[in-house]
């Protein structure tokens, strides 16, 4: 896909990043992969995330990532793969190109690696990468790497490929003030871990999706979700939210990390070959994967 076509598949429908299994030598496990994503591409989702958060970015070598967004494009039909891209300007440089010869439809550009940066350094970060490739590119902002608004916007003049943004600082008035200034420039998506429990209040801030973790095991019940958000079903929402979300939250807070655990935990639940997370994160216990098969086959 070019920039504007994955820029419209990106705001067409709700998103989510498939996990990366890994199999017990802690290599990424292709058929497996492969398995999952051909499964997630039979659902409503113009756009799946390659080697992103949820898929453990940050464990991954920069060589193991066009194996993984190969595999997935070898699976997803046609469904557009994006990659995650990051670390350093020159690291994430290399990723670009190297996801772009992989048949990649696009790049979502993680903070870079540790340290804070002020707007000119990310300025140029972000021009670097955009310039490294004829793919869209998505920012996500949050952590160590939040661009202001009009930072953004000379992103924009300077990049044409530039043309999403993502959020996950949950800074309702930085996000606003975006949208504000930049249109309909860029297509804008949630990124909030557990994104379902933020929808609407970034619907209001002029988002018009998210990525979806729990899509990677409960599909169905995100595509509900989304679809209610969009025609204003609140009570839909607010049942969903009650009956599902709440409670794992209450699971993914019991320790860092579990919010790619428990949704790695999901996957191997509705028997897909995951593998455990990398270190430094660790996997649920044995009770909490028992809470997590309720409350699952509860929603099934």
């Amino acid at each position: 896909m070019d920039p504007q076509q994955i820029k419209t598949a990106l705001g067409s429908g709700l998103l989510s990043f498939p996990v990366t299994p890994f199999d017990a030598e802690n290599r990424f496990a292709p058929e497996p992969y492969k398995a999952h994503v051909e499964w997630l591409s039979g659902y409503d989702a113009p756009v799946l995330f390659a080697a992103g958060g949820t898929g453990e970015f940050f464990s991954l070598t920069p060589e193991e990532i066009p194996a993984i967004v190969s595999a997935a494009k070898e699976a997803a039909g046609d469904t557009a793969i994006v990659s995650g891209c990051g670390y350093g300007t020159e690291i994430a440089v290399g990723i670009a190109k190297s996801v772009e010869k992989a048949g990649g439809d696009g790049i979502l550009l993680l903070p870079h690696y540790l340290i804070d940066a002020p707007q000119e350094g990310l300025y140029a970060h972000v021009k670097a990468v955009c310039d490294a490739t004829g793919m869209g590119v998505m920012v996500y902002n949050r952590d160590n790497a939040v661009l202001q608004a009009d930072t953004l916007a000379r992103l924009c003049d300077a990049c044409p490929n530039l043309v999403g943004f993502k959020d996950g600082t949950g800074d309702i008035g930085l996000v606003r003030q975006v949208t504000a200034k930049m249109g309909d420039r860029l297509t804008y998506l949630g990124g909030m871990p557990t994104a379902e429990l933020f929808a609407e209040a970034y619907l209001g801030a002029g988002f018009t999706t998210y990525s979806s973790a729990v899509f990677n095991f409960v599909p169905a019940l995100a595509n509900k979700f989304y679809a209610a958000l969009r025609a204003g079903d609140r009570a839909t929402c607010e049942d969903i939210l009650k009956s599902f979300f709440y409670p794992f939250m209450e699971l993914r807070a019991r320790r860092k990390g579990y919010a790619v655990a428990a949704i790695k935990a999901g996957v191997r639940l509705v028997g897909f070959d995951a593998g455990p997370v990398r270190s430094p994160l660790s996997d649920l216990t044995g009770e909490e994967e028992e809470i997590l098969k309720d409350l699952i086959e509860a929603h099934a």
